[in-house]
């Protein structure tokens, strides 16, 4: 077992971990399978989620086209914001609730991905918004019941919220992030074609190589799973359970690939990095979905939600931003160097995954 010595029982704490695997399709030409796969889920009238600027390239019309060849209804919803909002999830909500569909496609990065998850539990179970959201801001409600299934097409590699229960956004009355977290509220498939990132511009495609790196370092270097406390019972037992043996493997793959592709695929990208990023985005989103993040990613939202008048080459420029795996990586640095003494084995078999001479 890697690392078992990490994994030696604290007094009390827990001798089980779960794992929680997402389905997912990988390779060239998946998204034209979409309306295949929303078919065998039951679907027929399809909600599909993007936000503007992807609406306009071709991925979104390859999976309408591909709804309807199967004889599914498709209607698009373009109105995700790039960085969601309370409010920007209320109003997909609303969409979702009133278009009475029965199955849901998101086109596009973390934010549509994670806007169709709240749209879905919100039209299934509606709730006063902050009911489902995480204590100690919102209550934390359990998601009462299976949601109507949905399909996550990726168009970028870093966030992998195709691959988790979680959905981020901006509570703007707080200046804040926050988020939901709940299995039930992760994709039922996870559609990953590598040929959509050749559309992403060269710091994009750094900013999301930062941000699995640092997912795959922070599940690594997290507090394992066998120092906390056993819960009340097996369903009360979190997401983020800690490092363990099955994140490991997923997160020090995944550090293998972002080291050996990451400097071809920002400077002179060939179809080989493209599959290696997409394929480490997922990887290291299996990873911290089954052990969770810390403080590189905690230390990032204030970075995002207080930074406001930064415009980076390749996105919106009439929408100021610190894109997430920027705002992450800044702070990775210095706090890897201050855990780094905890667990020192740990930092240094991350750092060899990587490719540094050691």
């Amino acid at each position: 077992m890697s690392f078992s010595s990490y994994f030696t029982q604290k007094s009390g704490g827990d001798r089980i971990f779960a794992v929680e695997a997402p389905k997912i399709k990988f390779g060239h030409g998946s998204l034209l399978e979409i309306g295949d796969d929303a078919k065998v889920l039951g679907m027929t009238r399809v909600a599909v989620f993007t936000d503007q600027r992807v609406g306009e390239m071709e991925h979104v019309a390859k999976v309408v086209e591909s709804l309807k060849s199967q004889g599914l209804d498709a209607v698009v919803y373009d109105q995700v914001a790039v960085e969601p909002t309370d409010v920007s999830f209320k109003s997909g909500a609303e969409f979702a609730q009133d278009g009475k569909f029965d199955g849901f496609v998101s086109v596009g990065g973390g934010s549509v991905m994670d806007t169709c998850k709240a749209s879905n539990l919100y039209s299934c179970y509606p709730a006063d918004f902050l009911d489902y959201v995480n204590a100690p801001i919102g209550k934390a409600i359990p998601v009462p019941g299976e949601l109507k299934p949905h399909i996550a097409c990726p168009t970028t590699f870093g966030t992998a919220s195709e691959c988790t229960g979680i959905a981020i956004f901006d509570l703007l009355e707080m200046e804040a992030k926050t988020g939901i977290v709940s299995p039930r509220i992760r994709p039922n498939l996870g559609v990953l074609d590598p040929s959509v990132l050749s559309s992403l511009p060269p710091l994009v495609r750094a900013a999301n190589g930062f941000d699995v790196f640092s997912h795959a370092c922070e599940s690594i270097t997290a507090r394992p799973y066998t120092h906390r406390p056993v819960p009340e019972s097996s369903q009360k037992r979190p997401l983020s359970q800690g490092a363990n043996p099955y994140s490991d493997l997923a997160c020090l793959e995944a550090i293998k690939l972002i080291g050996t592709h990451i400097k071809q695929a920002v400077n002179d990208p060939v179809e080989e990095s493209y599959d290696a990023l997409m394929f480490a985005g997922m990887l290291a989103g299996i990873g911290f979905g089954n052990a969770g993040c810390h403080l590189p990613h905690g230390m990032s939202y204030a970075v995002a939600g207080l930074v406001k008048d930064y415009a980076p080459e390749g996105w919106p420029a009439d929408h100021p931003m610190v894109p997430h795996g920027i705002s992450v990586i800044v702070n990775s640095p210095a706090v890897f160097r201050k855990t780094g003494p905890s667990c020192a084995e740990r930092h240094w078999e991350a750092a060899a995954a990587m490719g540094a001479d050691l």
